[in-house]
């Protein structure tokens, strides 16, 4: 008979090489339509937005993530992964690829707020055992900076290729070039993807047994100790507490990748270099996800410390951004700020499936998901308005770097099992 450490060890790396990648690379297309407007140099001046306009728009989406985040995701076990994350895929890609339509504020406003809508990490929780989560989760999440780090001389690419062709203006090239590759993909999810193990064909009969019998039960020490069903994890504390860090994630996120080309412009630098540089931080976030993640699985007991210190981490790096103004110094400031802001997400998401499963979990992760994401409109927002205020963006660094002392505070006086009930803490 295989030894467990032996056949953990073969499941999880056959899950990570087939499953992975595409949800990879899903992600990154997707993120790269939740963000490019950022790198559209021209439509600004094009639709004649002032920078809260921008900010406002850029952030709308998010409010149609909130409104349909938690339906999404309970249909996420009704119908499938497979069906339904293929469904969400096909629909944001097209409604991004739409927003080359946009004309002016209100069909700009309009078309964000629909693209937020057809999106609406539960999905990992049915392949991996919590001693591997938060490294996965990374993995996944990896994908988020990337797509930022790539955003930049993608853009300058497809704007400077696209001069005057069909009469359409480089930034609706843009939309029209990088929603394609989301709607590709939607039909390679719809093939490919398994629903859950059971289904997975890489997968051995004892495999599968195994990998079932290991995640229910998880599934069911956590409701022995915990006992939260439902939907009643949406009135946890420990829930709203996660909620409100997450929050803060998302804002400092957000406002920085929507206006960091901005910011750079106003050091002197033109849309090309705005656009190329900007590039360099996130860079830094994909380090920061990749560490983090990995210091989060070594030592599970670690988790929470680990928000805590990369909220620290991001609250001294927008604050030294924001002493400095503009200059060469304040960015590399801002790519310590991203090394902790994309740093928190392997130790955070491990979390909630510590004392949530099944409807909870579906419940629970996509309130904290969906509130968190409300940030992606208070961040953008707060850095247009302020600008327009100020005309600086000083102060909305500070205002983020005080969002995340506050969260990081939360996070010392919360209190959630860093390990699944009744399994040993190991090392890996």
């Amino acid at each position: 008979m295989a030894d467990a450490g032996d056949i953990e060890t073969r499941v999880v790396a056959k899950a990570f090489w087939r499953i992975l990648p595409l949800l990879l690379a899903a992600y990154l297309a997707s993120y790269l339509n939740r963000v490019n407007i950022g790198f559209a140099s021209g439509m600004i001046r094009d639709l004649g937005l002032t920078a809260t306009a921008y900010g406002l728009g850029a952030g709308l989406f998010f409010i149609g993530y909130f409104l349909f985040e938690i339906p999404s995701n309970l249909a996420v076990v009704k119908f499938g992964a497979r069906r339904w994350l293929a469904r969400i895929m096909l629909s944001w890609g097209l409604l991004s690829m739409a927003m080359a339509l946009a004309s002016g504020f209100t069909s700009f406003m309009v078309l964000r707020f629909l693209v937020g809508v057809a999106e609406a990490v539960l999905y990992l929780t049915t392949w991996f055992p919590a001693a591997w989560r938060a490294r996965m989760t990374a993995a996944f999440m990896v994908a988020i900076p990337a797509s930022l780090a790539l955003a930049g001389p993608m853009s300058n690419w497809v704007m400077q290729a696209t001069k005057g062709i069909w009469n359409l203006k480089p930034w609706q090239w843009l939309f029209l070039v990088e929603g394609l590759p989301t709607v590709l993909l939607s039909l390679v999810v719809w093939k490919f993807l398994p629903d859950r193990p059971s289904e997975a064909a890489f997968l051995s009969t004892g495999e599968k047994t195994w990998l079932e019998n290991t995640l229910a039960a998880e599934g069911r020490s956590i409701r022995a100790r915990h006992a939260i069903a439902g939907l009643s994890a949406l009135k946890d504390g420990r829930v709203l507490a996660l909620s409100f860090i997450y929050f803060v994630n998302i804002t400092t996120n957000l406002g920085i990748a929507f206006f960091l080309p901005q910011i750079i412009k106003g050091m002197g630098a033109n849309d090309i270099e705005a656009n190329t540089i900007s590039a360099i931080p996130f860079i830094f976030g994909i380090l920061g996800v990749v560490m983090f993640g990995w210091l989060a699985d070594r030592k599970q007991a670690l988790r929470r410390a680990l928000v805590i210190v990369t909220l620290v981490i991001s609250a001294a790096g927008l604050a030294g951004a924001g002493l400095l103004g503009p200059s060469y110094t304040a960015v590399a400031l801002i790519a310590l700020a991203n090394f902790g802001i994309y740093g928190l997400k392997g130790p955070f998401w491990p979390l909630p499936s510590m004392f949530l499963t099944g409807t909870a979990a579906a419940g629970g992760i996509a309130l904290i998901n969906s509130v968190g994401n409300l940030g992606g409109f208070v961040g953008p927002f707060i850095l247009g308005s302020v600008k327009d205020a100020t005309h600086s963006y000083s102060m909305a660094l500070y205002v983020l770097a005080g969002f995340a002392a506050v969260a990081a505070l939360v996070s010392l006086l919360l209190h959630t099992p860093s390990t699944v009930p009744d399994e040993p803490e190991r090392d890996q």
